[in-house]
């Protein structure tokens, strides 16, 4: 079973070995109380990556390695900063471990990972203690011998490291920076190991992997494939949480997801939907797929905060355990259909559909035209629809025909949103104030559409309580405030709706 660990760490230019006198200094560093040496650890490392190095390219890294205290499989992704997650897996065979493969499928779109570069590294290790002898971080200078197994070659250098143990405070490495620098001892390239032994190994990384024509800096193309490339990068780095369950995971897939499927359906002039459909089709489909484990989180989230906020005399019969018997049933579902979506062609096809979009986008004439032109027109195209649908969903009577309207509406608004996003380094703040109005619409609207959504659930739970000989009391206590919470934000919605009207002219976008 593998198990996820944060690395945080900075390189340095080694010293000399004649040359560490200021080590004594780094126990000035609060909390540093001393320094501790460990001794010294010979580690043997086997990378794994594709022919053409998909790991790599997206600065994460996979290997095997022996000696020392973690030996094992290690998985690195990165984090922002100097930080990178490490999911280790238990020391095996030569073959990369099941999950491991799994996780690192967003980068690698199913190409057959190979060993291609061996490190042996001589590491000297040092611990810097608080006061009551805890570790805070480690220092490593090491020694290190590359091989590679691709194109041959061989490289050697030494290099420092200062690692944060556990969930150190960063602020310590800018401490004990300022001591290094003090002593003459400079920040190095935070490149990896395997990346600098690749580099100096075999051409390679020399190849530019998404050469393109974009337009000029600052054209409606720029801005759109900005956004574009973000969202696909965004994806990538978010399915191996997805994969682990990690919180959050799935409604971050779910978004990066629509706000792409957005982008590419509002700047059609932009981006030739002739490439473009088929993506967004697949995108729905995800989209969809991660729906019915996102929808049932938010959704028991409410119904366990709504039950969980009743006075005790108010929640009558088995209310709690009826609400997890129906939890653990579509829970269960949903993480199944998550699972089986990024399991299946169709999901590794989109992967390389997109990296393909990234690398050579199917630019129309009008991306090499101006932000204030061409992307204010797809804007207002957007707005439009959006005035379409919400004008003609509150001239509607309350009831279902117009909570579907409204949901209707709500889609377009947050397709408009994200468009405003992407433009907004092209039209700065006309359209960010354009965004912000049109996301209030969207959260209202989204609040209504979650109290009818939450008030249908309850009906169902009341009537299956009912047919168990159970209380209907608390379900249709609840069924009564959500009904009651929607038609409050209705009434919102109108007011909400008129603000972001304002914003939304051409005169206003072009200022």
């Amino acid at each position: 079973m593998a198990y996820s660990t944060r690395e945080t760490e900075r390189k340095y230019a080694a010293p000399a070995a004649d040359d560490i006198s200021w080590l004594h200094e780094l126990s000035s560093v609060d909390p540093v109380a001393s320094v501790a040496e460990r001794g010294i650890q010979e580690l043997d490392a086997v990378y794994y990556d594709t022919d053409d190095l998909r790991l790599t390219r997206t600065s994460a890294s996979l290997r095997r390695r022996t000696g020392g205290t973690d030996s094992g499989w290690h998985l690195k992704l990165p984090l922002p900063g100097n930080s990178r997650e490490e999911i280790r897996a238990p020391l095996s065979s030569e073959n990369v471990p099941e999950e491991l493969r799994d996780l690192a499928l967003s980068r690698t779109r199913g190409a057959e990972l190979r060993p291609v570069m061996r490190i042996r590294s001589t590491r000297s290790l040092r611990d810097l203690l608080d006061a009551k002898g805890d570790v805070l971080a480690e220092l490593s200078m090491d020694v290190v011998d590359a091989d590679g197994l691709l194109d041959g070659g061989h490289a050697t250098w030494t290099e420092m490291e200062i690692e944060l143990a556990g969930a150190g405070d960063p602020a310590l490495l800018n401490g004990i920076e300022k001591v290094l620098r003090k002593n003459g001892v400079d920040r190095a390239q935070s490149a990896p190991k395997v990346v600098r032994a690749l580099a100096e190994t075999t051409p390679l990384l020399e190849r530019t992997p998404d050469a393109r024509t974009e337009g000029a800096p600052g054209s409606a193309g720029a801005c759109v494939l900005a956004y574009v490339d973000g969202l696909v990068d965004a994806l990538t780095d978010i399915d191996p949480a997805v994969r682990r369950d990690a919180p959050d995971a799935v409604h971050r897939m779910r978004t990066t997801s629509r706000r792409l499927r957005g982008c590419l359906r509002s700047y059609r002039s932009v981006l030739d939907r002739e490439v473009t459909d088929s993506i967004r089709r697949d995108l729905k489909w995800l989209a969809g797929e991660l729906g019915v484990e996102r929808d049932h989180e938010v959704l028991r989230e409410r119904l366990t905060s709504g039950v969980g906020e009743l006075p005790g005399e108010l929640v009558l019969g088995p209310v709690n355990a009826r609400l997890q018997a129906w939890d653990a049933a579509r829970r269960a579902e949903g993480r199944r259909r998550t699972l089986d979506a990024l399991a299946s062609p169709r999901y590794l096809n989109l992967l390389e559909k997109l990296k393909l979009l990234a690398e050579g986008p199917p630019l129309r004439t009008k991306a090499a035209g101006k932000p204030e032109k061409v992307l204010v027109k797809a804007l207002l195209k957007e707005y439009d629809r959006l005035a379409q649908r919400m004008d003609r969903a509150l001239d509607m009577p309350s009831g279902p025909e117009r909570d579907a309207a409204i949901h209707n509406a709500r889609k377009v608004a947050k397709r408009l949103r994200y468009a405003a996003e992407a433009a907004r380094p092209g039209l700065g703040k006309p359209v960010r104030r354009l965004g912000k109005r049109v996301k209030n619409v969207q959260k209202v609207s989204g609040s209504q559409h979650d109290s009818v959504v939450t008030g249908d659930a309850l009906r169902r739970l009341a009537v299956s309580a009912h047919a168990a000989g159970e209380s209907g009391f608390t379900w249709g206590l609840l069924h009564g405030q959500e009904r009651a919470a929607a038609g409050a934000r209705e009434r919102q919605l109108p007011e909400v709706w008129a603000r972001a009207r304002g914003v939304a002219r051409r005169k206003a976008l072009r200022r």
